[in-house]
């Protein structure tokens, strides 16, 4: 999978020397079942066991892309980058850990899906789905009155001007 990154997104695994700065300083690394540096040594290895592994694992969908990584990366590797694709292959080979993962997963789509739909982040909307598909209708029900008075949820989404650019690049990764 290390020449696939380099080909598909123009990051190279390959140049990590596995200093552990990412690690050190991501804010979810605790969480995390591989920390930054061992997803690099992980896609260094090119063996397909671990790209299956890493592919079914929690790292890559509890990475919040902060960018933390990056700016202590002395590489300037672009690690939320890869996640990102990673978290791609993994939906399209069907390898995600759908138990562990299920409310990441959900929310994923439901982030995914209101950007298709408007070009931009639509809360509401988004809320809605996150709650359909975790089927945690009740949960946090008491915070969306107080927000939507402080004019933080807009009932109607802000389109995006050239929405067909949208379908373009969802079309073009959905292949």
């Amino acid at each position: 999978m290390n020449n696939e990154l380099d080909i598909h997104i123009g990051v190279n695994p390959a140049r990590c020397y596995q200093c552990g700065k990412c690690s050190a300083g991501c804010p979810l690394a605790d969480d995390m079942d591989f920390t930054s540096n061992v997803v690099m040594r992980m896609l260094q290895s090119e063996d397909e066991s671990l790209d299956k592994e890493l592919l079914q694992s929690q790292a890559i969908w509890l990475c919040a892309s902060c960018e933390m990584c990056i700016s202590r990366c002395p590489m300037e590797i672009d690690i939320p980058k890869i996640m990102d694709y990673l978290r791609q292959q993994s939906i399209a080979k069907g390898l995600q850990n759908k138990s562990a993962n299920k409310n990441i997963i959900s929310f994923h789509h439901s982030f995914l899906d209101m950007i298709r739909f408007t070009g931009r982040s639509y809360e509401i909307g988004m809320i809605a789905d996150y709650k359909l598909r975790s089927r945690k209708l009740l949960q946090d029900l008491t915070l969306a009155p107080k927000m939507f008075l402080k004019g933080k949820l807009p009932l109607f989404p802000e389109m995006v001007k050239d929405r067909k650019n949208i379908k373009r690049i969802f079309k073009h990764i959905d292949t």
